[in-house]
Formats: structure tokens, C-alpha cells, sequence
């Protein structure tokens, strides 16, 4: 089956095929580092990691996802905190790499820095000067929006009706409201480098422009981001990048994942609704959380909420509960073949919702199997297909034993459980109805068996 994306440019779904055969570049937008990164953020992070594990069973992929390390924001934050810079970037790039970990997002194979890209982005401003696409004005350099006939293209504005409906008041130093900054001039408290237009700082928009040309050449295969960066974002990179490459597109396929909301309301510091990966994680396993993030079709919106958190629980407590037990061999590891349902889901347009329930045939199949070896070839199957997906990467039993912050610590929680099955052996079952209470009050669910007894943490 040919992989099937959704094009933003295009508007539909369209076969995907790579500027060069067998190799693709893929470019993601990544976190400008003045805070930890929110739920919102992680959405394209977690979308785009299950993308390049797709695309990597097929083909050479080299995968950039910058850090905007120069940014207005930061330089708030500095002031705000008295921190230097520097300080603020390294920590909140440390914490967002650690915090994506968390959710089993693969690092990317190219995390450029803008600070490291300085002169690359100079290089490229100056070629749009030289081509009469971009114009110097009071230490400023500004792109021509008139000058790029197909400007808004991607976001199907038209630039006629957008100088007709705004409102922005144009800066002196501007030709047009819509021509926007390329370069911007430094006061002295303010990071800056030297440049022909005086000390300065690049724009936001060069500077995603400037890194995918650094690493993936001009033209790149894939790049992807959230909706919100469609513009004017995306559509001002598309603008400077193909003027400073002779005509030639930034990119042959844009790929934008839908907005989220918490609670069916916008997220936002005003409301006091922002949550924090760094702080979810510290209550969430990772793994529901990603899973969460791939409960919805990546184009569709995605409201988040507790009940999407305790869905995802519950649905890898399904899974894992059907693995649960079984030994499989690291050669029925190396012999187990993802489904291709489910692999045929993950290349139409990365349908994760199918993808899931591929999942749960398989989890199902497993539960109705009696014979060792073939439960051994399905449990094997389930991993590989969960692998796939960046699910099912824990130990079953450490999945189910659950943080160690509970009301009871796994040990206390066996201890009672040993109580519990010794006072069933001498037909006390008021106090193993006793003990069974006080387990389920600690948020502990027991399930018996001719095997034993199993439990895991609720919620």
C-alpha cells in the first residue's frame, strides 16, 4: 500500500511520494523554550514521532525538529525571572527533551538551535534583499509580501481581502501591514549579533527556514506542525523560502494535526486551564498520555479532559492485562509481524483510531487462546504492533503495580493480599470481604483467578 497523507495545500489526501527515492526529509516545528511544554505542544510531538516510525519501515528518513532558542518570549521570561538567558533555554530544552521521553517520543535526528544558525539566516536575508524580495527600513528588514504572487496559497487567504479587512496599524517603517519582519534591531540589554543591517536578531519565521535549508536542503520532502502555525507562520516560511530558492517550494507536503481543547474550553494562561506535561507526568503515566494524544485522528480536533486520561488507562490496562503472564522469547520477538491492518491504518493518513482497534482484535485473539505457543506468537504480534505505536513498552506487572505514591506500597498491597487469600483458606470471609474493602478504598482493584491474584491501582 502507497502511504496516503493529507496535504494542507492541497486540501485532500494524496499518495505520498519522496522528492528522492528511498530517502525522505521531514521537518517539525519544535518549542520556542520559555516554560515547559503543554499538553498542546506535545500533540504534534507525539504525532509526527508516530509518523517517522511509519515512514522509517520504508524509507531513509532524516528527521529535523528545531528549538527556538531567540525568541521575545524568552527574553520576557529573563527579565521576569533575572535569569540569564542561556540558563532559561537549558533548562526548558533539557525539560522538554525529558518530558517527550516521557511520552516515548523518539529524539528527532536533527535538533537544530536558531542561536547556532545566526549566519545561515543572515546568508539567506541578504540573498532576498539581493532578489528584490525583501527591503531594508530603520535597522529592520522586512519581507514583501506583494512581491510573492502566491502568497497565502497555503492558508487560502487572499492577500487582496486581507489589506481589505485589517485593522493592524502599519509600523512607519513598513511598505505594507502584512509585510513582516525578517530581521529586527537589538538595544543593548537585549540578545543580538552583527550584521549588515547593525546589531540585531532574526524573526521567527526566518529562522525555521533558515535551519530546514541548513539541514535538509531547499527543498524538503515533509513538514509538519499544529493548525495554529498554518499562518501566518507556515505561510511566511513558504514565501521567503521559495524566493530565496529561485521558485523552488519549501515543501512538497504540509501536514497540520488539529487544535486541543481541556474541558471543551481553549486552553489558555488567562483561565488558568494550561496543562503542563512536566506536571501530568508526575500523575499520568506517559504512556496514557500518548495514548490519549492518538486517540483522535491527528486532523480532528482533540478535547482533553479526565475521562480522555482515564480512557486511555483503562485501554492499556486492557492490553497489558492480555499480555499479562505470558513469557515471550526474544526469538518470537524477532519473528513477530505487526499486523497489516493495522499497519494499512497507519499509512492512510495515520488513521491511529483503526490503528487502535487493530490493537484490541489482536488483544482479544490473545485472551481466547488456549494453546502456549500460539499465546506466545500473539503476545509477540501485540508487542510489535504496540512498539510500532510507542505503546505497550513497559513490563505488564510494573504497568499494574503503578507509581509507588499510593495510599499502599506494592509490598503492603501483596502483604494484604496474602491475608486476604489465607483468610479465604479458612473460610473467613468477613475479613477477606475486609480486606478486599480496604484494598478497593486504597484504589486498588483484585482480580482472582485459578492462577492466583492479580491487581492493579485504579484510576
Amino acid at each position: 500500500m502507497t502511504i496516503q497523507l493529507h496535504d494542507t495545500l492541497r486540501g485532500k489526501k494524496v499518495p505520498f511520494e519522496p522528492l528522492k527515492e528511498g530517502e525522505v526529509t521531514m521537518y517539525l516545528c519544535g518549542p520556542t523554550v520559555y516554560n515547559y511544554a503543554h499538553i498542546g505542544n506535545a500533540r504534534p510531538a507525539v504525532v509526527f514521532d508516530l509518523l517517522a516510525r511509519v515512514l522509517r519501515r520504508h524509507y531513509k528518513l532524516k528527521f529535523a525538529r528545531n528549538i527556538t532558542d531567540v525568541d521575545d518570549k524568552i527574553n520576557a521570561a529573563s527579565i521576569e525571572s533575572g535569569k540569564p538567558i542561556d540558563e532559561i533555554t537549558a533548562h526548558y530544552i533539557e525539560a522538554y527533551n525529558a518530558d517527550m521521553a516521557a511520552l516515548a517520543v523518539l529524539p528527532p535526528d536533527v535538533e537544530p538551535r536558531a542561536t547556532q544558525h545566526i549566519d545561515d539566516m543572515i546568508a539567506m536575508i541578504s540573498r532576498l534583499i539581493d532578489d528584490g524580495f525583501a527591503y531594508e527600513a530603520e535597522g529592520h528588514v522586512l519581507f514583501d509580501v506583494a512581491s510573492y504572487e502566491r502568497y497565502g496559497e497555503l492558508s487560502k487567504r487572499d492577500l487582496r481581502e486581507m489589506i481589505a479587512g485589517s485593522r493592524v496599524e502599519v509600523a512607519p517603517y513598513k511598505k505594507a501591514a502584512h509585510d513582516f519582519v525578517l530581521w529586527k534591531p537589538s538595544t543593548p540589554e537585549l540578545p543580538g549579533w552583527d550584521s549588515p543591517w547593525g546589531r540585531g536578531r532574526p524573526g521567527w519565521h526566518i529562522e525555521c527556514s533558515a535551519m530546514a535549508e541548513k539541514h535538509l536542503g531547499n527543498t524538503i520532502d515533509i513538514h509538519g506542525g499544529g493548525q495554529d502555525l498554518v499562518f501566518p507562520h507556515h505561510e511566511n516560511e513558504c514565501a521567503q523560502s521559495a524566493c530565496a530558492h529561485g521558485g523552488a517550494p519549501f515543501a512538497r507536503y504540509w501536514l497540520h494535526n488539529g487544535f486541543l481543547s481541556i474541558d471543551h474550553t481553549k486552553m489558555s494562561k488567562s483561565l488558568g486551564n494550561v496543562q503542563l506535561v512536566h506536571n501530568l507526568i508526575k500523575s499520568v503515566p506517559g504512556e496514557a498520555i500518548r495514548l490519549a494524544l492518538l486517540s483522535a485522528h491527528y486532523r480532528q480536533p482533540l478535547d482533553w479532559s479526565g475521562e480522555t486520561v482515564a480512557s486511555a488507562r483503562r485501554m492499556l490496562d486492557r492490553l497489558y492485562g492480555a499480555i499479562r503472564g505470558i513469557e515471550v522469547s526474544p526469538e518470537a520477538r524477532a519473528a513477530a509481524v505487526v499486523p497489516q491492518a493495522l499497519i494499512d491504518a497507519l499509512e492512510d493518513d495515520l488513521n491511529t483510531p483503526k490503528a487502535l482497534a487493530e490493537l484490541f482484535v489482536l488483544a482479544r485473539a490473545l485472551n481466547k487462546a488456549n494453546d502456549p505457543q500460539e499465546m506466545e506468537a500473539l503476545a509477540a504480534q501485540l508487542l510489535a504492533a504496540g512498539e510500532l505505536m510507542g505503546l505497550l513498552t513497559s513490563d505488564p506487572e510494573s504497568w499494574f503495580a503503578g507509581d509507588a505514591d499510593g495510599s499502599l506500597s506494592a509490598g503492603e498491597i501483596e502483604t494484604l493480599i496474602n491475608e486476604r487469600n489465607a483468610a479465604k483458606a479458612e473460610k473467613d470471609f468477613k475479613l477477606a470481604d475486609s480486606i478486599r474493602d480496604q484494598l478497593n478504598e486504597a484504589g486498588i482493584t483484585i482480580q482472582d483467578s485459578r492462577d492466583g491474584t492479580t491487581w492493579r491501582r485504579s484510576g
